[in-house]
């Protein structure tokens, strides 16, 4: 993550006047799981469909098909490897219902874990001085950015831990970046060897142990970051030299280990990144893609993002990113996710940050509500240590955040845009609609002194309205304001009988 260079084509980077090229079909290979028919359907054994077998079972199931009669079998949808088909699939509908996700980046940048999860790139290609200097000063000469491999150790990791601290955050998914731009993966993939977590560091299948402890500890979705390019594999360098006209390090690289993540853990997001300036036809990413949707073993839930190669990013894909930190403040017509940070500096972990560098908790929280509001889910990053630690300030934030949807949990989860996003009279207050019990959530960021909260947008009911602060029993009282607008009466509570601390919610009924 982190703004790339426009040699590296990182994440949030678009390129432009590239010719377009034809569409390819999906790359396969021996040694990959092959793409094979839908799985067979069990028969029915009673309904519409059983009677298809009786006599005149041709022209009765003519006219449940001229129909559309309910109980009958419907063929699986397939995808075609075109953005034109790939983008018309509905996003399953868990993930907008989720609306909260922590980020995790973690892997050998985490061993210098100074400045920027980056290091590789700036320091032996862009030769920023201060990492420079921090390797002159603190290691050996000819000490080579391998030789931090034996060095990430996670000693300390304890994916049961990390799981509760997942649980207690709130979060609804989580997703690891089992391989960043330095091409290391969390996992023994039989296409990086030697430069995997299971042969060099830890010894270890993190991506494995952390899915197992999630999946049995909590109710979150699990999902996998992948680099599609690597900073200084000889085999991307040679396919750049040529324009992208060869293939080499997709097919024997890249997509070898999308499939092999997919087949082996299942993720249900798969957050593509980095395509390093080449476009899409190059990573042969429709015809993954159609393979993920069509055939594989996770086609009904999987989401996937817009990061799957050069002018794919906020245009094709499942979700939007668009760029990192995105926060529009206004409703898209497609869903969209808030990838933000913690440390305001990095995505990895680093031990030159200073406490001003991480986000407060009241920031957190605003930025939760403003992208809810206007329909995106916020995914939040946090960066372990080498060792596998979570540090505690990284801990103490999701536990917050945790503590505070405990409380307004109502006003995100499952809930939808309203027809206002944002009140137009006070700051600071951004609102959700829950569907199913037909509530207005009015989220506001500052309790005001005077105890009177206005509003601008609701259109109340007299003898009808009624507004519950969330975490308070009782119902307050409130003033309309002609036909649109009206005045709240706020509690009088201390700080130790307010909900929460940080934000609240009013829940409005019969308002329009």
């Amino acid at each position: 993550m982190g703004k790339s260079p426009r040699a590296a084509g990182g994440p949030g980077e678009e390129r432009r006047g590239r010719g377009a090229r034809p569409a390819r079909v999906p790359l396969l290979s021996p040694s990959l799981p092959q793409p094979g028919p839908a799985r067979p359907r069990t028969a029915a054994s009673s309904g519409p469909a059983a009677a298809m077998s009786g006599p005149g079972g041709g022209a009765a199931l003519l006219l449940l098909l001229l129909l559309g009669l309910p109980g009958l079998p419907q063929a699986r949808p397939r995808y075609q490897p075109t953005w034109g088909s790939l983008d018309a699939r509905p996003l399953p509908a868990w993930f907008d219902e989720a609306k909260f996700g922590v980020f995790i980046h973690w892997g050998v940048f985490s061993v210098p874990s100074f400045g920027s999860e980056w290091f590789w790139w700036y320091w032996q290609k862009e030769k920023r001085e201060p990492y420079v200097k921090f390797m002159d000063a603190n290691y050996p000469p000819g000490f080579s950015y391998e030789d931090f491999g034996p060095l990430f150790t996670a000693e300390f990791f304890d994916p049961n831990q990390w799981a509760d601290i997942l649980k207690a955050s709130g979060a609804k998914y989580v997703v690891l970046t089992s391989k960043h731009h330095e091409g290391f993966t969390l996992w023994g993939s039989k296409y990086s060897w030697n430069w995997n977590a299971v042969d060099v560091g830890p010894k270890r299948d993190l991506v494995a142990e952390l899915a197992t402890s999630v999946r049995n500890r909590t109710d979150l979705h699990f999902g996998l970051y992948h680099s599609l390019f690597e900073w200084f594999n000889p085999l991307f360098l040679e396919d750049a030299t040529n324009a992208f006209n060869t293939s080499k390090f997709p097919t024997s690289k890249s997509l070898p280990e999308l499939y092999e993540l997919v087949t082996k853990y299942q993720p249900e997001i798969i957050w593509s990144d980095g395509d390093g300036n080449a476009p899409d036809t190059y990573w042969n990413s429709t015809g993954f893609l159609a393979w993920l949707y069509n055939d594989s073993p996770v086609r009904d839930t999987v989401v996937t993002n817009d990061r799957w190669g050069a002018g794919s990013i906020c245009a094709h894909g499942g979700f939007y990113t668009c760029s990192d930190r995105y926060n529009p403040g206004r409703l898209l017509p497609r869903k969209w996710e808030n990838c933000m940070t913690i440390d305001r500096g990095s995505w990895g972990y680093r031990r030159d940050a200073r406490l001003r560098d991480y986000l407060p908790i009241e920031d957190l929280v605003k930025q939760l509500a403003e992208t809810v509001s206007c329909g995106g889910n916020l995914l939040m990053n946090i960066g372990p240590t080498h060792d596998g630690r979570i540090a505690t300030v990284f801990e103490e934030r999701l536990r917050q955040v945790g503590s505070w949807l405990g409380v307004n949990g109502e006003a995100i989860y499952g809930t939808k845009p309203w027809r206002a996003q944002n009140d137009t009279v006070t700051p600071g207050v951004w609102y959700t609609f829950t569907p199913k019990e037909g509530k207005v959530n009015a989220i506001f960021l500052n309790w005001p002194v005077s105890g009177i909260l206005e509003l601008g947008e609701p259109r109340a009911k007299p003898g009808k309205t009624q507004v519950k602060l969330a975490g308070y029993r009782e119902l307050l009282k409130w003033v309309a304001l002609g036909e649109k607008g009206m005045v709240i009466a706020l509690p009088q509570l201390t700080p130790q009988q307010m909900p929460c601390q940080w934000g609240w919610t009013l829940q409005l009924t019969d308002v329009d």
